[in-house]
C-alpha cells in the first residue's frame, strides 16, 4: 500500500498518445471514444482501446474491464428539441466494485493529470457500476 501511495502522489506521467488520439476524436471525429490505462511499471496513462466512427456508445461499455479501472471520453452527437446536431464530450472515470484498492487509488490520484491534457471535455462522469454511467444518464446530462 505505500508503493501505491507514493506512486499516486508523484502523479503518473501521460503520454503524448493521449492527447493526440483525444484531439483527432475531438476535431478529425475519426474515433467515438478513447479509453485510457494506467501501466504501473512504466508509471504512465497510456491509450488502451480506440473506437472507430461506427462504434457507438454499447462498444465502449464492453470496453471497459469489469474488474480493472479505466479513464475514457466518448464523443456523443444528439439532437436537441430545437432539431440541432450537438456533440459533446464525456471523461468517465471507471472504478468498479471488482478492481483493486491499490488501482482505486492509483486512477483517482491521477485522474486531474490527463483531465488538464484533454482539454474540450464538457462533462464527467464516475461511475463503479454500469448503471451509473448508462446511456440514459449521458443523454440526459447532455440535453
Amino acid at each position: 500500500m505505500a508503493m501505491a501511495y507514493k506512486m499516486a502522489t508523484e502523479g503518473m506521467d501521460v503520454k503524448e498518445e493521449c492527447q493526440r488520439w483525444f484531439m483527432e476524436m475531438k476535431w478529425k471525429k475519426v474515433h467515438r471514444f478513447v479509453v485510457f490505462k494506467i501501466d504501473e511499471r512504466s508509471r504512465a496513462v497510456l491509450v488502451d482501446k480506440v473506437g472507430g466512427p461506427g462504434e457507438g456508445y454499447e462498444e465502449l461499455v464492453a470496453a471497459l474491464p469489469g474488474d480493472d479501472c479505466r479513464y475514457a471520453v466518448f464523443d456523443f452527437d444528439f439532437v436537441t428539441v430545437d432539431n440541432c446536431q450537438k456533440s459533446k464530450i464525456f471523461f468517465i472515470a471507471w472504478s468498479p466494485a471488482a478492481s483493486r484498492i491499490r488501482a482505486k487509488i492509483l486512477y483517482a490520484t491521477s485522474k486531474q493529470g490527463l483531465r488538464r491534457l484533454l482539454d474540450g471535455v464538457h462533462y464527467e462522469v464516475q461511475a463503479t457500476d454500469p448503471s451509473e454511467m448508462g446511456f440514459d444518464v449521458i443523454r440526459g446530462r447532455a440535453q
